[in-house]
C-alpha cells in the first residue's frame, strides 16, 4: 500500500527549472512541504522521492492525516 501512494503521489509531481539558481524544482502541490531541487531532472526525482518518504514516515508515526491520491489511502484508522 504505500509503494503504491509513492508511486501515486510522483504522478502528482510537478517541475520547473529555475533559470536563476540553474536547478530543477519538483513538488507535489497535493502534499504541503514535499518538495526537491536537483542539477539535473533525475537527481530532482530522485531527491523528490526520499523526501515523500521521509514526510510519509514522520506522517503516519506522528498519526497525521495523510491526504488520498487518487483513491489510495494510507490513513489508519484506530480502533478505541
Amino acid at each position: 500500500m504505500l509503494t503504491r501512494y509513492i508511486d501515486v503521489a510522483l504522478e502528482h509531481s510537478q517541475y520547473e527549472w529555475l533559470e536563476e539558481s540553474q536547478e530543477f524544482y519538483g513538488e507535489i502541490p497535493e502534499l504541503p512541504g514535499v518538495w526537491a531541487t536537483g542539477s539535473t531532472m533525475d537527481e530532482c526525482r530522485i531527491e523528490l522521492r526520499e523526501v515523500l518518504e521521509e514526510w510519509l514516515a514522520m506522517g503516519l508515526s506522528m498519526n497525521h492525516h495523510i491526504p488520498v491520491l487518487s483513491g489510495v489511502d494510507v490513513n489508519v484508522e484506530t480502533v478505541q
